[in-house]
Order: C-alpha cells, then sequence, then structure tokens
C-alpha cells in the first residue's frame, strides 16, 4: 500500500490518496482540492477509484467533491452521520469564514464506526473521534491512520467551531487513538505526517510531555 499526499493551495488541508501498485485500486481521504493533480495521478498511474471517505463535514474538506462526483460519477462518498447536519450547513459554514460557498452533492452512504469497508481485499476500520465536529471519523488500515483534523503533528484539532467540544475531543484521542500501537503513522489532515508513539509523548494536550498542562 502507497500513501500519496496532495495538499491544495487555499486551507492546506491535507488529501491522501492511497493505493495498492498491483490491483490498482485506489481510495481518497478526504476532498479538499488538488483535484486536477490528483486526476492527472490517477490517469498516469493506472489507477481505479473505488471511494472517497471524508473524515468531517467541515467545508475546506469538502471543497473538491462536486468536481470529483462529475468527473467520476459511479465513485460512492462516504461520511459520517453524525455530521449529516454539519454538511447540510455548508453554505453557513463558508460564510462565518468569509469564503465562496461550497456545494453540497450527494453523499452516498452515512457511516458510523460500526461499519467496516473492504479495501484490496482488506478492512479498512472506521474509528469515531467526536470533538472537533460531532462526526469526526478516523480511518485505520493496516499501520496507516487518518486522522483528519482529530489529531495533528503535536497538536490537536480546533474544538470552538460548531459541533466542537474539547471533553470529547480528549476522550477520543486518550481512550481511542492512545490505545492504537504506537508504531502506527498518522496522516493528518494539516500539516506534517506523525505517529501515534510519537503523539503519546509529545502532543502539546495529551502527550506524556504535554506543554499545556494536565486537563
Amino acid at each position: 500500500m502507497i500513501v500519496k499526499k496532495f495538499i491544495p493551495y487555499e486551507f492546506a488541508a491535507n488529501n491522501y490518496l492511497l493505493y495498492d501498485e498491483n490491483s490498482k485500486c485506489a481510495v481518497l481521504f478526504d476532498c479538499a482540492g488538488s483535484n486536477d493533480a490528483i486526476f492527472d495521478f490517477l490517469q498516469k498511474e493506472g489507477l481505479k477509484l473505488e471511494c472517497i471517505l471524508i473524515t468531517h463535514a467541515h467545508f475546506d474538506h469538502c471543497m473538491g467533491l462536486k468536481e470529483f462526483k462529475q468527473k467520476y460519477p459511479d465513485v460512492k462518498i462516504l461520511m459520517s452521520k453524525d455530521d449529516k447536519e454539519l454538511y447540510k450547513n455548508l453554505a453557513v459554514q463558508c460564510d462565518l469564514f468569509g469564503h465562496r460557498r461550497v456545494e453540497a452533492v450527494h453523499i452516498d452512504e452515512f457511516i458510523d464506526e460500526t461499519k467496516e469497508i473492504d479495501f484490496c481485499g482488506k478492512k479498512i476500520k472506521i474509528i469515531a473521534t467526536p470533538g472537533h465536529s460531532k462526526g469526526s471519523l478516523c480511518y485505520l488500515i493496516e499501520d496507516n491512520l487518518f486522522s483528519g483534523d482529530t489529531l495533528f503533528y503535536e497538536e490537536i484539532g480546533r474544538c470552538d467551531l460548531p459541533t466542537g467540544n474539547f471533553k470529547e475531543i480528549e476522550h477520543s484521542i486518550k481512550e481511542k487513538l492512545f490505545k492504537l500501537d504506537d508504531k502506527i503513522k498518522v496522516f493528518t489532515g494539516h500539516g506534517d505526517n506523525t505517529s501515534i508513539g510519537h503523539e503519546k509523548m509529545n502532543n502539546a494536550y495529551f502527550g506524556k510531555n504535554a506543554r499545556y498542562g494536565s486537563f
């Protein structure tokens, strides 16, 4: 399995393409832009995109969905059922940030952590991690965790936006993500990648060497 990272200019919300070199199957985690670069890469490598998995319904992680759906109408888009209302209010989110409005497209399936996704003979496990938003999800496959805006390199996602909650993100990280193996690589929604082991030690909020004290 190979992970290819794409970073759009606006908001720098990371897109990750996970693909298998042999089967040519691919899945996209978040759809924040960089569409032309992703389209070109899919074509160049001869990859078959199977689905788009959204980590949470903030507009900066959904900005490329309309164009993707036009280009690949058969590719399914999956998102947390607990972010359904947040997704319905994409226009309001954009207005809050003074950004041009992002058009909501049809979501093929609203999911939760009871679902597992089949991909190239492996399972993508869904981990519900509310806090940054009510419906924030992380996706785990083998030793790769796609964390959205729940866990960053030595940081956490902000909790002051609609449906955000600090105590919930604390529980999500301490009781769910930090229970995972230290070696698991973390592909974050913004900024640099990290690992579970590194964050257990160095996360500014919840690591052993936290800079912001205990909560």
